[in-house]
């Protein structure tokens, strides 16, 4: 498990290491999580050791949250005029991504997934 989240920080290393040399206007860990994913479609040999690290940090998300929370709570006085927009942002994101991720299951699914239909009584006619 060690060996997998040092490849998970070695991909936001990677990102930091880009977003200095480039600049773009990301957070170094979006483009070390868009180099990771390249590397699992790739099926990159280390891969298979990422697994038992994310389930980990996965089992473990809501401690890695929380700081952010508590972050937010205490310095509300900055984020107090944006509070609408903050707002806003957040519910129309959430809807946003619920909407995507429905619309991506639905095409990756591709059928394989069926609501079981039930007959309506009177349909089955025995004789």
């Amino acid at each position: 498990m060690i060996d997998g989240l040092l490849i998970l920080l070695l991909f936001q290393f990677f990102g930091e290491v880009i977003i200095r040399l480039t600049g773009i206007p990301l957070p170094a860990s979006v483009v070390g999580m868009v180099l990771l994913l390249l590397a699992l479609l790739l099926e990159a040999p280390f891969t298979q050791r990422v697994a038992p690290a994310a389930a980990g940090l996965i089992k473990h998300i809501s401690l890695l949250i929380f700081p952010l929370g508590v972050g937010i709570v205490l310095q509300w006085h900055r984020y107090e005029e944006y509070a609408l927009a903050l707002g806003v942002a957040v519910v129309l994101g959430t809807i946003l991504s619920m909407i995507l991720v429905t619309l991506m299951l639905k095409k990756l699914l591709g059928g394989k997934h069926q609501e079981p239909t039930s007959k309506a009584h009177g349909d089955d006619h025995a004789g």
